[in-house]
């Protein structure tokens, strides 16, 4: 049984396969603009697992006949602080926004799982939630910040940081999964696993 990645993140690939998976890559090019602007005022958690379900979904879809019987996962992380979700800045203007509202504070990253296990091409067994850890951000100088933003680096990652990256030098801490920060939560994702009838172990080193 093929293990599908449904995201084209760096991270979460290189998660997956320190942990004992070689997933395949397919990105699911959803729109994900036009699905968050479906959901409104939505919880977060929804929000995120929404957009893992329609990642993992629209991948499902498309691999049938190349992997009839295989694990399609799809995540979405967005971050949370005080009352705004965000998600990827883009752009080094937002970025810097971002920044400036982050810096000394605490955010919550939730990231949203689906896992969709097909069988004979079709999809016969879901299961999808969130995880969430707290992060506690530093104070970058505004030399570091303008060499952090330069880098390229905090544009295409939600909540414009990485844990695992450089952005690294700048979180003081968290409260949770360290997974979960980098984009997908070995703890969630074993679970949801289980959810349809595949035990983790089973997958490791896979061919």
């Amino acid at each position: 049984m093929r293990v599908i990645l449904a995201s084209a993140s760096p991270a979460r690939l290189g998660v997956l396969r320190a942990a004992g998976l070689d997933p395949v890559v397919e990105v699911s090019e959803v729109d994900e603009d036009a699905l968050l602007a479906t959901l409104g005022d939505a919880p977060p958690g929804t929000v995120v697992t929404k957009l893992a379900r329609a990642k993992a979904t629209a991948v499902a879809d498309r691999i049938g006949d190349r992997f009839p019987d295989s694990l399609v996962i799809g995540c979405d992380s967005m971050l949370r602080i005080g009352p705004t979700l965000v998600g990827k800045p883009g752009t080094v203007e937002v970025a810097r926004r971002r920044w400036a509202s982050m810096a000394g504070r605490t955010g919550e990253l939730v990231t949203g799982h689906a896992v969709l296990r097909l069988s004979a091409g079709a999809v016969h067994q879901t299961a999808a939630r969130h995880a969430s850890t707290t992060v506690r951000f530093g104070t970058p100088t505004e030399a570091e910040l303008d060499a952090y933003l330069a880098s390229g680096e905090p544009l295409a990652v939600a909540g414009a940081f990485t844990l695992d990256g450089l952005g690294g030098w700048f979180v003081e801490g968290i409260d949770g999964d360290p997974s979960t920060v980098i984009g997908i939560s070995l703890p969630l994702t074993r679970a949801l696993l289980a959810e349809v009838g595949v035990i983790v172990t089973d997958l490791w080193k896979q061919g």
